[in-house]
């Protein structure tokens, strides 16, 4: 009984430590490949506590093998969009200007009733005030309501206002994003001359760049460079 006291309180404190060292996220927001791991360690940290015949490092190899595997994956990650879009996927709008993308929510197996469910509980009812309704990849749904719609609503004020854009990444991590960029119909030269009228000489300055959901650019430069 002794043994089988002190084995669960050494897997207890290592599964702990695994989990602090994956980062603060909450179970809805891991990503497939984090939720995998986290469900793997879980079970390997059972076997051990219940069966006394099993070695404990038998229990702790895995877990920490799991925990590199898991760290080695998020560095390349931070390096590699590419890499990112493969382990993670790429959010998916299922509604834009208040239209149902049949086809993506197909793909992604989202059936209506569930969709028409997570806009009520953000307080949504009609499908019409959504300008987009996103699905992230953790599996959340993101809106974006129609900006005339948004409390208090510039339409009950009798304000005119321009709509509200899906804000577009342009540099990521040093990295230009070029389809992003033929998204808006820009070339690199108009790029190099937004950075270059804030004084950043190379994109490899830059953390992250976007147009936000006002058109307007916005930066923020890498602490590192």
């Amino acid at each position: 009984m002794f043994t089988v006291l002190i084995r669960t309180i050494i897997l207890y404190f290592i599964v702990i430590f695994s989990m602090r060292l994956m980062g603060k996220k909450q179970i809805g927001q891991l990503e497939p490949f984090e939720l995998a791991i986290t469900i793997m360690i879980s079970e390997l940290a059972s076997l051990p506590m219940q069966d006394t015949r099993i070695p404990l490092i038998h229990g702790i190899i895995p877990i920490i093998t799991l925990l590199l595997l898991q760290t080695i994956l998020a560095i390349i990650q931070l390096k590699s969009e590419k890499f990112r879009k493969v382990i993670n996927g790429q959010p998916s709008i299922l509604i834009k200007d208040g239209k149902i993308d049949i086809s993506q929510l197909r793909y992604q197996r989202f059936n209506l009733n569930d969709l028409m469910e997570e806009l009520r509980l953000k307080g949504y009812y009609n499908i019409e005030d959504i300008e987009y309704a996103i699905l992230e990849t953790s599996g959340q749904l993101s809106i974006i309501p129609k900006t005339s719609l948004t409390p208090v609503t510039k339409e009950d004020m009798k304000i005119e206002s321009s709509q509200d854009l899906l804000p577009i990444t342009l540099i990521l991590d040093g990295k230009i994003n070029y389809d992003n960029l033929k998204l808006i119909n820009k070339n690199p030269s108009w790029l190099n001359h937004k950075l270059k009228q804030n004084n950043i000489k190379e994109p490899e300055e830059i953390f992250l760049a976007l147009l936000d959901s006002k058109g307007k650019f916005y930066f923020q430069k890498d602490i590192k460079k």
